[in-house]
């Protein structure tokens, strides 16, 4: 009678554990537009590292690289379905959103890489990663891929020598205003249409940090790269709000200590990454490299003053005054 009790308690607690033991991994796809061996691509891959070290058989991640799950054009679609759960798109693509955001956009604004970063650590930029919970996403973070290149069919040494030219840009309004600020056209195209664009001679011309311009091949079909960094392609690490929040709270809270970690690693290594890319493309002989002289990047900078006076209202004047007085330590 006893062996009966035990039997049948045992059996029950086995029944009542069962679920657990059995239950599903909570799977976040994480799908961007990029090759593997970019600061992105790294950082996604080695998120999905971490999580199986640390949350085996809790979290499982699935990393889609390169357009492969979505694209550009369906991304953030596929995010607010729930489709994906893990985005890092160039904020372009997201300051029609959240207007704000234009300020990572604005040409000649940041002087160089350090002064991104240190705006990102304080407080005006940490309320962007706020910016979008009306639309269900959430930001956790910024993960930065360098400065944006010039590339063109031609050479190109004043803001004059762009008229008459085509250049591919991200869907962002800014971007397109500083080409038409200078007399040339800007086409909105998907991250990979690019290439084709390029070589078949739709567009003429293109920005892109090095790593991007290596990954898609770009300085096979541009003879000209103008290494000016008139601005720095920031991405924003964006998940599904509904979905992020309805985590259990200690998985969210491993995982936000997680992407704190890949996110440092990201914008540590995006300089080296992005320094040993600019040297293959340096070995390949495809392209002249053109480096502006201080007297022409003044010029520049002179000539796209109106740009940042036209988009102060949009983007807030204590935003524009935060990321300038980044400059200056």
């Amino acid at each position: 009678m006893i062996k009966t009790f035990f039997a049948t308690l045992a059996g029950s607690l086995i029944a009542l554990a069962m679920p657990f033991a059995v239950a599903e991994p909570i799977v976040i796809k994480f799908a961007h537009v990029v090759t593997d061996d970019t600061p992105k691509g790294r950082g996604a891959l080695q998120f999905q590292k971490l999580v199986q070290e640390r949350l085996a058989g809790q979290v499982k991640v699935e990393v889609y690289p390169n357009s492969s799950l979505v694209g550009d054009a369906d991304e953030l679609d596929a995010l607010r379905s729930n489709k994906v759960q893990l985005l890092a798109p160039s904020v372009s693509k997201l300051n029609a959103l959240a207007k704000p955001l234009r300020v990572y956009d604005l040409p000649f604004l940041f002087d160089n890489i350090e002064a991104v970063k240190r705006f990102q650590r304080r407080d005006k930029s940490r309320e962007l990663l706020g910016s979008l919970v009306s639309h269900n996403i959430t930001g956790l973070g910024y993960w930065n891929n360098g400065g944006r290149q010039l590339s063109a069919t031609r050479e190109i040494h004043t803001p004059a020598d762009l008229k008459g030219l085509t250049f591919r840009v991200e869907s962002s309004e800014v971007l397109a205003a500083y080409y038409q600020q200078l007399g040339a056209e800007a086409v909105k195209l998907p991250f990979a249409q690019v290439y084709d664009a390029l070589r078949t001679g739709k567009v003429q011309g293109a920005e892109n940090p090095w790593s991007n311009l290596l990954g898609q091949k770009i300085n096979s079909v541009q003879p000209y790269i103008v290494e000016d960094n008139h601005s720095f392609l920031t991405y924003m690490l964006i998940t599904n709000t509904t979905f992020w929040n309805g985590l259990p709270f200690q998985i969210r809270s491993e995982l936000e200590a997680i992407l704190d970690e890949v996110t440092q690693s990201v914008n540590r290594d995006a300089e080296a990454i992005n320094a040993k890319a600019r040297e293959r493309v340096v070995a390949a002989n495809t392209s002249r490299i053109l480096v502006p002289t201080p007297a022409e990047r003044e010029a520049w900078r002179t000539a796209v003053a109106p740009l940042l006076k036209r988009y102060e209202s949009e983007v807030g004047s204590d935003v524009l005054r935060a990321a300038e007085a980044a400059n200056r330590r």
